[in-house]
This record gives structure tokens, sequence and C-alpha cells, in this order.
């Protein structure tokens, strides 16, 4: 009787863990904007594709942003997973983020902090954004909240898997 009842709590656990390890896996690939959903804001640079490795306690990823003239601006960033502050510097410009996932879909938010310099000194670019899995895995959505001095821009931005 006890073994039944060990293998039953077991299988539960291993069903309830399911979803956790599936958003991981569909997580992890290339993906490329659809430019088709994606409402872009004029003259601003956009994320245009991202490739993903995660991890159980790290996001490594390939970031490429683009603007408006097709020119593309890639770089790497390697953030933990447990909300603390990683730094790197992109093209001479100073970035601080820090990354957790949520328990409850997978999903995982990221704040980050770059700092440029302008025609009118230092600026603090303040980004939020939310990753989620959507479609079946098919589909990136990534919500952002960007915040600089001259005002706050926000959006969604949807993904297709390529690989």
């Amino acid at each position: 009787m006890k073994e039944r009842s060990f293998l039953t709590v077991l299988f539960l656990i291993i069903i309830t863990s399911l979803p956790a390890f599936s958003q991981n896996s569909n997580m992890s690939g290339e993906w490329k904007l659809n430019r088709e959903k994606t409402v872009l804001a004029d003259n601003q640079l956009f994320l245009s594709k991202v490739t993903i490795q995660l991890k159980k306690d790290t996001l490594l990823s390939t970031r490429v942003y683009e603007n408006g003239m097709g020119e593309e601006y890639p770089f790497d960033e390697n953030i933990t997973l447990d909300g603390k502050d990683c730094k790197i510097t992109i093209y001479d410009m100073p970035r601080s983020s820090k990354a957790s996932r949520s328990s409850s879909d997978g999903s995982l938010s990221i704040e980050s902090k770059t700092t440029f310099y302008g025609n009118n000194g230092e600026e603090d670019l303040l980004a939020k954004e939310t990753w989620k899995i959507e479609d079946g895995g098919k589909t990136l959505t990534i919500s952002f909240t960007n915040t600089m001095a001259g005002g706050e821009t926000t959006g969604i931005n949807y993904y297709t898997k390529v690989k």
C-alpha cells in the first residue's frame, strides 16, 4: 500500500512539473520578428531577432537590433535568473540587467539599464521586458516598456521560431 501511494505522489509531481520543463525547451532557439503582427515605432531601433539558450539558472541570448535602414547591431548577454545584476558593455555603453522566471507560467521578466552618451551628455535607457511563449511554442512575445528622459514607449513584439 505504501509503495502504491509513493508511486501516485511521484506521478503527480512529474505531471505537474512538465509545463515548466516544456517552457524552458520551447523558449530556447532562434526567433525572428514577425513584422506583420508587430507594430514598430518610427525611427527607433527594434529587436529584429534573438537567439535564446535558456538553462535552469541562466539566460544566454544573442540580441540583434535593427534600425530603419536595415543596419544590424548584435550583442551577447548572459544573465542569471536569480534577480542579481549582470553587467556588460555594448558598443561602449555600460548595461546592467537582471532577470527572473515566473514559476506559474514560465515567462521571463528582464529589467535593464543601458547608459549612453548623446548630444546632451549621459542618458539612461530603462527597459522592462516580459518574454512569454504562446501558440503552443510557435510564438515568443516580448512585452516591453522603455523609459528615457524624453518619455516612455510600450509595446509587444511577436517572434516566430526559426530553429
